[in-house]
């Protein structure tokens, strides 16, 4: 167990005062008033959390920035990136046991298949993973490592003040939108996109924990994080303008499809790769050289969006080799064209190689270009004169709607972080187009898709979200009485008088599952004591078809109930009898989960 593992594993305060502490908030405060106290205190520490790792990426991007004034020389943007590379694949590998679950695909899980329980290791493995690795350089976000971050401290602060799986799953959700909250100084955003892409059954009281939450996570990040992200100058938009927006929407769609299948397939070689040292030092160089190539790939790319957005067109160039080639609008336009097709390359290269980081600023930096690529093509072919930071951002929330699947938490993020509040109309055209057309060719998002093709993503059905709260060995019925297949009618009369049930299952010596006897075999037999002796049980065995694995889902014990007709169904571990699921037992655990998740509120 490594020094990290000891320390989060182990109680600040001793357990009688937590059971203390359990004791007085059952019987002073209430469940409605923890819960208020608990989404506020979930607010405040996912907020320290992000505010934290971002001053700790801008500590580490010292180190790359001091070399790049002082050698005057733009290889360190080789070197950089595999130095970040491989200090998290170290730091992985000697504090977390070389596993480190990237993403928020890990998180739907927890959702969907763990009760919104997530481990304690993740409330800092991703602070410390993807401010190294985005530090020195690496093409990816920090949204995605705060969003796991803030879950798991929702998650866990939850299981510290004994909170059920429902309170839990929602406080997981109030990290999460926390994280959002306080990076972008964005609470709509944030509680938008945690009913989105977290949570699948809402209802309207969610939202007070979760407007709770991000409203003080936005507080304390804007006290501590001085500064908007990016600031937008406009008044207006124009109705000439709209279909260049919905060209825009396409161009965003194709592309979310683009970005989608790009990650999913490099990350797919690196997987089949089994080295991890030499996966890092081979994708640490290829990321290096790319953004030795292109700069703009360089970490988040906020500083280029920023430049755009103030018309410094000639910022996309700064420590390039292209900027020794003659300036010309088809110089510019191709160079943007190349980043926008590349930023997703370096982003995969740079999870795949063992880096951590996320999709979301690679999304928003990618749909900035592509705004600003088409409007700066239509303006310099003379086709019109749009407005270039309008498409900017409203590319952002175009990417970001066809990658994560979130066009409402795309809308609201941008409308927030650029205060472009005028520009909603637009907003919504772009980030629906993109959405539906990436839907169209990816049912899935990049974070459910390889949870769809596992069978571990729930769509959004409340049988199947309550099912996966009542596991198969918790609700089998033993106190039918087995009864051995050589056994005669006499041991199955005896067993009758002492059953409660009418159904009797059937072994051989070594307990494999043969079948069942129910009532109806026997009956005629009963009353002809003559015949006890004579009558094996094997010859009066109904051979059943339909038995159910004990390592089965719920869902799949359901099916074969619906398909049967039947009211109880054997359940075997390979082969051996363990007993029976009934309908009546289904039915008795699925109103009582179904109580226990009705709405706090």
């Amino acid at each position: 167990m490594s020094i990290f593992e000891k320390l989060t594993q182990s109680h600040l305060l001793p357990g009688w005062i937590i059971d203390r502490l359990k004791e007085f908030k059952q019987r002073y405060i209430g469940d409605h008033t923890a819960m208020v106290l608990a989404s506020i205190l979930v607010g405040l520490v996912s907020a320290l959390a992000a505010v934290v790792l971002k001053h700790f990426v801008r500590l580490v991007h010292l180190i790359p920035d001091f070399f790049l004034t002082w050698s005057h020389t733009t290889l360190i943007y080789i070197i950089s990136p595999l130095i970040g590379v491989l200090l998290t694949v170290l730091f992985v590998k000697l504090f977390l046991k070389g596993k480190l679950e990237k993403g928020l695909s890990s998180i739907l899980f927890s959702v969907a298949r763990k009760s919104g329980k997530i481990e304690k290791s993740k409330m800092y493995s991703h602070m410390v993973t993807s401010g190294l690795t985005i530090g020195f350089g690496g093409s990816a976000g920090l949204e995605a490592p705060i969003v796991i971050t803030g879950s798991a401290i929702g998650s866990n602060i939850a299981g510290f003040l004994g909170f059920g799986s429902r309170e839990r799953t929602l406080l997981l959700a109030c990290g999460a939108a926390s994280g959002i909250a306080a990076v972008f100084n964005s609470p709509i955003a944030g509680v938008i996109f945690a009913v989105e892409v977290l949570l699948t059954d809402v209802t309207i009281p969610v939202f007070i924990p979760l407007l709770i939450s991000t409203a003080t996570a936005t507080i304390l990040s804007k006290f501590l994080l001085k500064g908007q992200l990016f600031y937008l100058v406009t008044n207006d938009w124009y109705y000439n303008a709209i279909p260049f927006y919905v060209l825009l929407g396409v161009l965003c769609g194709l592309i979310s499809v683009y970005m989608t299948r790009v990650t999913l397939s490099i990350e797919g070689f690196f997987e089949k790769r089994q080295s991890v040292i030499l996966k890092a030092i081979f994708g640490g160089l290829a990321l290096g050289i790319m953004i030795y190539l292109f700069p703009p790939l360089f970490g988040e790319g906020y500083h280029t969006i920023e430049a755009l957005f103030k018309g410094d067109t000639l910022s996309l160039f700064k420590n390039s080799l292209f900027s020794l080639i003659p300036f010309s609008p088809w110089t510019i336009f191709i160079f943007t064209c190349l980043v926008v097709l590349l930023k997703i390359v370096a982003t995969s290269i740079t999870l795949g190689s063992g880096g951590n980081g996320g999709i979301f600023a690679p999304s928003l930096f990618t749909g900035g270009l592509t705004g600003f690529g088409t409007a700066f093509l239509v303006n310099s072919l003379g086709i019109a004169q749009l407005q270039v930071s309008n498409f900017i951002a409203v590319g952002m929330a175009g990417i970001m709607s066809g990658v994560v699947h979130a066009p409402l938490t795309a809308i609201f993020l941008i409308a927030e972080i650029t205060g472009g509040y005028v520009l909603f109309v637009p907003l919504m055209i772009v980030a629906a187009l993109s959405f539906f057309i990436s839907r169209y060719f990816e049912p899935y998002s990049i974070y459910t898709k390889k949870l769809a093709q596992k069978g571990e993503y729930d769509t959004g059905d409340k049988d199947s979200a309550i099912f996966k709260d009542i596991s198969l060995d918790g609700i089998v019925e033993t106190e039918f009485i087995a009864l051995n297949q050589n056994d005669t009618f006499r041991i199955l009369i005896d067993a009758f008088t002492r059953s409660k049930r009418n159904v009797f299952p059937v072994v051989d010596n070594d307990q494999n599952f043969i079948g069942i006897i129910p009532l109806e075999n026997f009956k005629e037999f009963m009353f002809k004591v003559e015949v006890y002796d004579e009558i094996w049980l094997k010859d009066i065995t109904s051979k059943s078809e339909i038995t159910i694995d004990i390592n089965e889902s719920m869902d799949d014990a359901m099916i074969k109930l619906e398909s049967s007709n039947l009211w109880n169904i054997p359940v075997t571990n390979q082969g051996k009898y363990i007993g029976f699921i009934s309908r009546a037992n289904i039915l008795s655990f699925y109103r009582r989960i179904l109580k226990k998740s009705s709405p706090m509120f």
